[in-house]
This record gives structure tokens, C-alpha cells and sequence, in this order.
């Protein structure tokens, strides 16, 4: 006998209805769905609290500081000079670290109470740079910026010739002298690349001499066993417009024993005095009437053993030539000499004959040691000092060979 279901339910074959089948699945997608989904809304408002806190932790321990670094990153052909600058805004520079690839440091100061960092000297040419800077803010956090570029490659460079050489001794007047090969337009900048130290420590300032030769000196003369460490960093100084320097050295020379020696034009005697004592007197002949020899401080800048001597050289064209001049030394780049005179018969210690030159006896060629101007030569080096006094012409220029003593301090420094 068939049975029919009860209106409205269904039998499975296990005899379970379908409506509580369709109910059991209703509740476990529900369940799900709740599980998934978080539940009500104080359950959602629970969690987005959460995330929200930790967002505003984090974001509080990002620095305000700004650090911004002139010229940008990867630049090319900067100018050695004003074009790198370092700022911060929101708070202040703490630390600046300019290195070439060789690891040398650049120095400079952080001003404007750390709002900006400036270089105290200018950059190499040709060079590539990197920079590393550090600001914090009120509350202390550190902010930071990294950045490279490369500087110029100049088309016009210059150097300097200079005086005396690395490694020498030399007399008490000797100045440091250094002459460019370019007329110097920005004279301040090349002067600021050059910098003189000394032991013992004494004030030594430059002064330039036209637009192409700068002199340094103390404002008396050396004393002796001085050591004296002179630093060209000229490499990248724009000494003119698009012209710029590309010498880097050091120079170090040691001063000598004092030895400074005075001529008397009058009496024509000459006194060689260390550390203010005569150690000898020697005859000599200075320049006749109309060539008379200059007065003032002259500094023995050149030594031979044997020269010629031609008028033609000195604008005496025609009045002498001399071959096998011995025992020569300069004074001036005019052509005075104190040498040895192996033509001056009876005149030393006896009348002026010479053409504005000191003369001592000698023979040609110089080859007897024993002679006035032989001991005077062995016994004198560059940087020597020979004062000539009672002269009938006037004082030596300053620039007329290194004789820069014959200014004032106060001039000099001017």
C-alpha cells in the first residue's frame, strides 16, 4: 500500500524531511558568512580601531625634517665653486660629509643655526663628489639624504711657477714666491687656495705683485731653523673667467743659519754678519757715476758658478761682454749681480767701476776658492739678504727681483 506524504514536508530515503535539511545548511552558510565577515559592528569597529592606532604609531616615528642637497642627484659639469649647497627645513643639519672617490673629505661649517651647511673651500675640477646629510626635528628624529654629481672639466687651466723649491734650505729673506701662467682676475680666491704653516708659528701674509705673481713673507725675516709647509690647492679655483687652476702640492723648506751681509757704497766694504756678528769683511767695487747700484733689502735669488755677462741683456747694449763671469749671484731681475771680478784691476776697496753690480776679486772662471768672491759664493745661499746702503741711486722696487722687504709691513698686508 502506497502512502502519501503529509501536505507541505518531504520524506528522504532515510525518512528525514528535507525541510530540515534545507534548514541545516541555511545555518551553516550563515555561520560562515558571521565568521568570516567579523560579526555586528562593534566586533567591525574593534578591528579598525586597531589598525588605526598602530598607522598613527608608525607615522609619528617619521622625522619633519627636510633635507634638500644642491645640486640634484646625477648632475653633471657643476661649477666648483657656489653651486653645492645643503639646507634643512622643519629642523637642523646635524651632520654633512662631502667625499671625492679617493675618500677626501671636503670641509665646511653648518650656519644659520643648522639650516645650512656651507663648504669652507672650493671643489676639484673634473671630479665626482657624493654627499651625506642628516637633519633632526624638535622631537629629535633624524632625517636623511644621500646625493652624487661630478664638477666641471675645464677647457683653460693655469699653474704656478714658484720659489724656492721642495725640500731646500734656504736664507732668511727668502719669500715664497709663485708665479701664474695666466693673469689672475679673482685674486682673493686663488690667495684663499694657498695656505702657509710654520714652526715655529709667525704671521705670514701674501701680496700680489700685478695680476700674475704673489709674494708671501713674515713681517721680519725668518728666524733661523724655521720650518715652513706651504699647500697649493689650486686644482678647481676659477682664477679668471673659464680659466681655472689645476695644480695640487706641497712645498716644504727649512730656514738657514741668519746671514746677512751689508755693502757700503761709500766706503766699498762689504760686512757679512750671522746672527748679527761680522764674520768677515771684504772689499769691494759698486756702480760707477750714472750706473750707480740700487739701494735697499736684495735677496740672493740665483747662484753661478760661471756666466757671461752681456750688456745687450740689460739694455747696455754694446758697452760689455763678458764670458767666464765667475762666482754670480743674483739680486735683481734687472740684472744686478754681486759676483767675481777678474777684470777690476786695483778697484775693490778703492773706486766704483762697475755697471751697477757689486764686484769682489776673483780670477776667470773662478777657479781659485781662496778668493774674496769665491769664499763670499761658498759661503752664501739663496734666500741670503745683501743690503747696499749710501748708494747715489735710488731704493730697489719691491718687485724688482724678491726684494718685497723694501715695503712696509702695513703696505705689504694691504
Amino acid at each position: 500500500m502506497n502512502v502519501r506524504p503529509i501536505s507541505g514536508a518531504s520524506v528522504d530515503a532515510h525518512g528525514r524531511g528535507r525541510t530540515g535539511l534545507l534548514a541545516l545548511i541555511l545555518g551553516v552558510l550563515l555561520l560562515a558568512v558571521t565568521a568570516c565577515g567579523g560579526g555586528g559592528s562593534n566586533s567591525g569597529s574593534g578591528s579598525g580601531d586597531s589598525k588605526g592606532k598602530d598607522s598613527d604609531k608608525a607615522q609619528s616615528k617619521q622625522s619633519e625634517a627636510v633635507v634638500a642637497i644642491a645640486p640634484k642627484d646625477g648632475a653633471k659639469s657643476v661649477d666648483t665653486s657656489g653651486a653645492l649647497k645643503i639646507s634643512a627645513t622643519k629642523g637642523k643639519l646635524t651632520a654633512v660629509e662631502v667625499k671625492d672617490t679617493k675618500g677626501a673629505e671636503i670641509s665646511g661649517k653648518i650656519t644659520d643655526g643648522g639650516a645650512s651647511w656651507t663648504p669652507s673651500t672650493h671643489l676639484a675640477a673634473s671630479t665626482k663628489y657624493t654627499v651625506h646629510a642628516v637633519a633632526k626635528d624638535s622631537a629629535g628624529r633624524e632625517a636623511a639624504e644621500d646625493s652624487s654629481f661630478t664638477t666641471l672639466t675645464p677647457k683653460n687651466t693655469f699653474i704656478g711657477y714658484f720659489t724656492p723649491e721642495d725640500g731646500s734650505k734656504v736664507g732668511v729673506g727668502m719669500p715664497f714666491s709663485i708665479r701664474f701662467t695666466r693673469g689672475i682676475t679673482h685674486p682673493e680666491d686663488v690667495e684663499k687656495a694657498i695656505s702657509i704653516k710654520t714652526e715655529p708659528a709667525v704671521d705670514v701674509e701674501g701680496h700680489w705683485f700685478g695680476n700674475d705673481r704673489l709674494d708671501f713673507r713674515p713681517e721680519k725675516y725668518w728666524k733661523s731653523g724655521t720650518k715652513v709647509t706651504v699647500k697649493l690647492n689650486l686644482d678647481g679655483v676659477e682664477g679668471r673667467s673659464d680659466v681655472y687652476g689645476e695644480q695640487v702640492k706641497t712645498v716644504k723648506f727649512t730656514i738657514g743659519r741668519n746671514q746677512v751681509s751689508v755693502v757700503d757704497a761709500k766706503t766699498r766694504k762689504m760686512k757679512v754678519m750671522q746672527d748679527g756678528k761680522v764674520i768677515k769683511t771684504l772689499a769691494v767695487t759698486t756702480g760707477k757715476p750714472g750706473y750707480d747700484t740700487w739701494n735697499g733689502q736684495m735677496v740672493i735669488s740665483e747662484r753661478l758658478r760661471v756666466t757671461r755677462m752681456n750688456g745687450d741683456t740689460v739694455g747696455y747694449g754694446g758697452e760689455y761682454d763678458i764670458k767666464d763671469v765667475p762666482d754670480a749671484m743674483r739680486l735683481t731681475n734687472s740684472g744686478t749681480f754681486i759676483h767675481g771680478n777678474y777684470w777690476g784691476g786695483d778697484a775693490f776697496g778703492n773706486y766704483n767701476a762697475s755697471h751697477g753690480c757689486v764686484g769682489l776679486r776673483d780670477v776667470r772662471g773662478g777657479y781659485d776658492r781662496g778668493l774674496p768672491a769665491a769664499w763670499f759664493f761658498d759661503h752664501s745661499i739663496i734666500g741670503d739678504v745683501v743690503i747696499v746702503k749710501r748708494s747715489n741711486d735710488r731704493t730697489v722696487d719691491p718687485d724688482n727681483g724678491l726684494n718685497g722687504w723694501n715695503m712696509s709691513w702695513e703696505k705689504w698686508k694691504s
